[in-house]
């Protein structure tokens, strides 16, 4: 049960980060930089943010001392965060999910999906600086 809330709560530390800098992203920065460069500059404070929400959810959870508790928490996170983006793309953009892929910029929807691959790993990965 601790590994599931703990891929919750990772979801939505980083899924709020990521709500908040998206917002920003488009209202103030896109429309001044484009969406490329606009992408590319938040990157770096959402893996920022993912460390700090790893680190947050490691130091608040009890977790059994094994690599797939920790790949577990991760792949929950991952599963909820591209369940909610998808949603968002389809509700709140009106764009089907294929549309929406391929709308994205090939540079910075790269680093996106690089970012998701971290962000699904990143309890792994830091679990050794914990255990």
């Amino acid at each position: 049960m601790q590994i599931i809330k703990a891929g919750f709560a990772y979801f939505g530390l980083v899924f709020g980060l990521g709500f908040l800098l998206g917002s920003v992203r488009v209202s103030l920065i896109v429309p001044r930089l484009g969406t490329r460069k606009a992408e590319l500059l938040e990157a770096p404070l959402m893996l920022i943010g993912i460390l700090l929400a790893t680190q947050f959810v490691l130091q608040q959870f009890v977790l059994p001392n094994t690599n797939s508790a920790f790949l577990i928490v991760g792949i929950i996170a991952l599963g909820l965060m591209l369940f909610a983006e998808f949603l968002l793309i389809v509700w709140l953009q009106k764009q089907t999910i294929a549309q929406y892929i391929k709308s994205r910029d090939l540079v910075s929807g790269s680093v996106y999906v690089l970012l998701l691959l971290i962000f699904a790993l990143m309890p792994l990965i830091m679990m050794r600086d914990w255990y």
